[in-house]
């Protein structure tokens, strides 16, 4: 590779990483082929950009990236290197612990999300537990959403017992009306009993 080209690629990789806001380094070696080509296939369909890259290139790019010191990284940046970015800060920590059950690979070398370094691959369960954006969201809508559902819920409860405690009433009504209703009826009927009556002579 020329000097030019070299220029080239850490000027790619300072694109790349300036704004990302979660970026891992994890180390490819030892997967063949067909799985790293699963790896690529599932990362793009989680939205995760997967790249090989060159050690010093990669520590040259980091180096010009202004508002962050990444240097807590370098001494991982080793061997086999690829970055791996997302917007969803767990998405590549569940990625390689996924293939971790077929095989020791892809092995987790440093991470930087959520303006926190993670340097080793034991903490990989770490990052996998950490909420998303999404995730965290999804809770806190959720714990709006109890109390508004209690609320709707109590005042649903307290219109079922307005309605049954007005049937009731209702039927307590009839229930005074129909004695009375009947006595109603029967007086007449007495009445006409007392007119047929044969009258003493």
């Amino acid at each position: 590779m020329t000097k030019e080209d070299k220029v080239l690629v850490i000027q790619e990789l300072k694109e790349v990483l300036q704004d990302a806001k979660v970026v891992y380094v994890a180390s490819l070696e030892g997967m063949n082929a067909a799985a790293t080509s699963d790896f690529r296939r599932q990362a793009f369909k989680q939205n995760i950009s997967v790249k090989v890259v060159k050690n010093t290139l990669l520590q040259k790019a980091l180096e010009q990236i202004e508002g962050v010191d990444y240097s807590e990284m370098f001494p991982t940046f080793k061997g086999n290197s690829a970055i791996m970015i997302s917007e969803t800060a767990n998405a590549p920590a569940k990625l390689i612990q996924g293939f971790r059950k077929k095989a020791e690979v892809p092995a987790l070398k440093s991470a930087y999300l959520q303006e926190t370094f993670y340097v080793g691959d034991e903490h990989l369960d770490t990052l996998v537990s950490i909420k998303s954006r999404e995730e965290m969201i999804g809770e806190i809508i959720t714990l709006l959403q109890s109390p508004l559902r209690n609320v709707l819920s109590a005042l649903q409860n307290k219109e079922d017992a307005g309605g049954n405690a007005e049937e009731a009433t209702t039927e307590e009504a009839k229930a005074e009306e129909t004695p009375a209703a009947e006595a109603a009826e029967a007086a007449p009927e007495a009445g006409a009993e007392a007119t047929d009556a044969p009258s003493a002579e």
